[in-house]
């Protein structure tokens, strides 16, 4: 599946490397693009995040009123959603993108021969083999980097590949080389400027996810202290749910727990991987940002 999605997004980011001739701008474009293709999933979650605020009363109510038959809680449940126009499961949709992104641009990176030159994996093996017997470093995580890096090599030897073209894609983007793997060039100070810009731009936007949730957490535990909970049926007035102080507290934790888990892996990977796609995650954060910030302001509660 992820080399499927590679392969598709190897066509776009080889059409924009055609018109620009620089992997890394390549990469800043790809990245914008499939922010923009993203965009209307990003409203929609946006407004869930809002609207699912809203409905925490209404939920309050169901738990006090079914807390004793769970089948009927969840049967109620079910229908406020329904009512409300809402999924259950919307937030994982977003989460099951990301993994599918994460995964597929590391395969593209990692395979810029395979996927955005669109050279034959036997020809790549063939290049390989010839590195490996002429004791050239080879890599079995990153071989085509490695056929990238040993290009003139290889042309020595192919005089007549009508490959050899292929492998003439422009890495340098700054002075920084998006070949280059952090875990395989250690001493290499410039290897690490990509990976901890993306590490602070990870912490900037773990900052607002959380400063977001505490606010409207916040909201709800102001809300619920002087305010009655009221049946919408009977008209009366339900006691107060003892636990809802220490159910909000755990939700935040939870949350707190789940934002900095995906920013942790890519961590990881970055320094695993070339630095094209760290280079990727930078910008797809930055946009991030920005796009948080607009969408919050845009998208208002009704009381704002």
């Amino acid at each position: 599946m992820f080399s499927f999605f590679a392969n598709i997004f190897g066509y776009l980011l080889g059409f924009l490397y055609n018109i620009v001739s620089n992997y890394g701008v390549a990469i800043i474009l790809f990245t914008l693009i499939i922010k923009l293709i993203l965009l209307p999933l990003s409203i929609k979650q946006q407004r869930t995040l809002k609207k699912s605020a809203k409905i925490q009363e209404k939920m309050k109510v169901l738990e006090y009123k079914y807390k004793n038959d769970p089948e009927k809680l969840n049967k109620e449940m079910m229908n406020l959603y329904k009512n409300e126009k809402m999924s259950p499961f919307s937030g994982c949709l977003t989460g099951i993108i990301q993994i599918i992104l994460l995964l597929s641009i590391f395969y593209l990176v990692r395979s810029p021969l395979t996927y955005m030159q669109k050279i034959p994996q036997e020809d790549i093996n063939r290049y390989v083999s010839q590195l490996q017997e002429a004791e050239k470093e080879t890599s079995a995580a990153y071989p085509e980097i490695d056929i990238l890096r040993e290009r003139d090599f290889l042309k020595e030897k192919n005089p007549d590949d009508s490959n050899m073209n292929k492998l003439d894609i422009q890495m340098n983007f700054l002075g920084l080389d998006l070949s280059k793997v952090p875990q395989q060039n250690l001493t290499d100070y410039t290897v690490y400027i990509i990976p901890v810009l993306y590490i602070i731009s990870s912490f900037i936007s773990i900052r607002m996810t959380t400063a977001m949730q505490e606010k409207q957490n916040k909201k709800k535990k102001k809300a619920n202290e002087p305010l009655p909970v009221i049946d919408a049926e009977t008209g009366k007035e339900l006691p107060a749910v003892k636990e809802e102080e220490e159910e909000i507290d755990a939700v935040m934790q939870t949350n707190k727990m789940m934002s900095w888990m995906m920013p942790i892996m890519s961590i990881t990977i970055a320094f695993v991987a070339p630095l094209g796609l760290a280079l990727y995650w930078l910008v797809s954060n930055i946009l991030m940002i920005l796009e948080r910030i607009v969408l919050d302001k845009l998208i208002k509660d009704d009381e704002e």
